[in-house]
């Protein structure tokens, strides 16, 4: 992939003052004509200085409302490569660009292109429905691209006498299965955050904390969902916090950076991550947390907006994910 990248990272062990650092960074914003655009799980400090926040839906949209030139998106790769997708006259900068995916690593273009080809072989006439953390390379081989917040609208748009073949997580495609009463062909992938959530301690913390409501994101497990209150994306999250106005605990499994605008929304409530578990060791963890998001620091956005890089640059599949990726998202 011809991605353009400098070392542009300041000298390793310097710590350097998280204040200085953000009136720098609005300085640059303002020569580089830039916005910051930052997903609910990265860290609090980059959410707070973000001219726009939220899931990946929200954010792939807002990328087409941008009036500046240029866009420094705090994510993962796949984000910053469909607001490329979708916004091509724009700069798109990443802070780090080996902030990657589980899921997306989990279904390679090549894998995906011969299993389609194996299906279709075997007589089977699908559409392929993939979730938004994949490559660019992987939507230009499908039909729709959901995201958690808009993934049961599309696929009641899948024609009722197409199978459908959901990748790459296993897991939101079985539980989209489950709520759409669509049979689905499901590719074995899964979100290293979502699928180390600890039942015992989730049980544990039920008991310690009686009238406790559990919130899941649907890329967990099964057994996880089971004891959800609540199951949705992160924007389903915020309006259900938002939407209860008396003091509540709540129990939340998924990335642990998603309390931050959870408690900005909605301040009057406690909120508790659920402790993920190390399946080599059994022990828990702090492994709720994504290492791929927290690769986006406050230097390495100030570095990237002072070097104008690393650069998201077109690619030549890009423009069959844009026409994919502009009909399940904007339209």
């Amino acid at each position: 992939m011809d991605l353009q990248v400098l070392n542009t990272t300041s000298p390793v062990g310097i710590e350097e003052d998280p204040l200085d650092l953000m009136e720098e960074i609005d300085q640059l914003k303002k020569e580089r004509d830039a916005s910051i655009l930052a997903h609910f799980y990265v860290d609090g400090d980059l959410q707070d200085i973000a001219d726009f926040t939220g899931d990946s839906l929200k954010l792939a949209r807002d990328t087409t409302q941008v009036k500046t030139s240029t866009i420094v998106f705090c994510g993962v790769h796949f984000m910053g490569e469909s607001a490329k997708i979708l916004s091509p006259e724009k700069t798109i900068l990443m802070p780090d660009l080996q902030a990657g995916c589980s899921l997306a690593d989990s279904c390679p273009a090549d894998r995906l292109a011969a299993y389609q080809a194996e299906l279709r072989a075997k007589g089977h006439d699908f559409q392929t429905v993939a979730y938004i953390n994949t490559t660019a390379a992987v939507k230009s081989l499908c039909d729709w691209i959901v995201t958690s917040g808009n993934a049961r609208e599309i696929i009641d748009r899948v024609p009722a006498d197409k199978e459908i073949l959901f990748v790459p997580d296993q897991h939101l495609g079985r539980y989209l299965s489950s709520v759409t009463g669509r049979p689905m062909i499901l590719w074995p992938g899964s979100c290293m955050v979502h699928e180390v959530f600890s039942i015992q301690d989730l049980l544990r913390a039920k008991r310690n904390n009686p009238g406790s409501l559990v919130m899941a994101h649907p890329e967990c497990p099964a057994n996880i969902l089971e004891l959800a209150d609540i199951i949705g994306g992160t924007e389903k999250m915020r309006k259900y916090v938002a939407s209860v106005t008396d003091p509540k605990t709540f129990l939340v499994a998924t990335e642990a950076n998603m309390i931050h605008p959870l408690k900005k929304l909605a301040p009057q409530h406690e909120y508790i991550p659920v402790p993920g578990i190390m399946t080599s060791t059994g022990e828990t963890c702090a492994c709720n947390r994504c290492p791929h998001m927290a690769r986006n620091t406050l230097q390495k956005v100030r570095d990237c907006l002072k070097h104008g890089s690393p650069e998201i640059v077109w690619q030549p599949y890009f423009t069959a994910a844009q026409e994919v990726l502009r009909r399940s998202l904007l339209q």
